[in-house]
């Protein structure tokens, strides 16, 4: 690892401005999600969390099926801002899938059914923990990253084109790529205004 911890953690950043470019082999990639996948903790260690691995031309093709389900809701006088904001994903080397199986939470929820409401909520506070594992851990690749939540309008035809089991929710889309551009200054609430020690 060449940043410690904390240094990575204050580094990781939204990234728009990415390319096509890639800093690591493929293999690399697939190690991050790996890891990612078998360390990152979940409630009663459901390991509901399921990952989809995009490169290259997979990647391209998710960002076209993006703008074409766009294409049909937002107006055609108002497209092209929307375009522009696909088309600098789509600029990126490949994107990570994010989903949840429901399987596995509705059978918690039958077996643990004190704690049924909060199975749902406790799988997608996983599901932010993969994500920020795997957005660090490409930071720390030198990679420019940002997440992305076009779930609903997507889900079918992304079930569709890779095959992905019904039983699988789209939590959230990853695209990545060699940064191009800095992102703007990171401003910080006050702490003092957010934590509360005692003791």
């Amino acid at each position: 690892m060449s940043k410690d911890f904390y240094t990575a953690v204050a580094d990781r950043r939204t990234f728009y401005g990415i390319s096509k470019e890639t800093l690591v082999s493929d293999e690399r990639i697939k190690e991050i999600v790996e890891y990612t996948v078998k360390h990152t903790p979940s409630a009663f260690n459901s390991q509901s969390a399921r990952v989809v691995l995009l490169l290259k031309k997979e990647h391209d093709k998710l960002w076209d099926i993006t703008k074409e389900a766009l294409r049909k809701v937002v107006p055609p006088e108002q497209f092209s801002p929307t375009e522009d904001k696909i088309n600098s994903f789509r600029n990126g080397y490949g994107t990570i899938l994010f989903f949840e199986d429901t399987t596995v939470i509705e059978s918690l929820q039958k077996q643990f059914e004190l704690y049924k409401d909060n199975f749902p909520i406790w799988s997608q506070q996983s599901s932010g923990m993969h994500q920020f594992v795997v957005w660090t851990a490409l930071e720390i690749e030198g990679f420019g990253v940002s997440l992305q939540h076009y779930n609903e309008l997507i889900e079918d035809e992304v079930k569709k084109e890779w095959k992905i089991p019904n039983n699988w929710k789209l939590i959230a889309q990853m695209p990545f790529g060699k940064p191009t551009a800095k992102p703007d200054e990171k401003q910080f609430q006050p702490l003092e205004n957010r934590i509360k020690v005692f003791g």
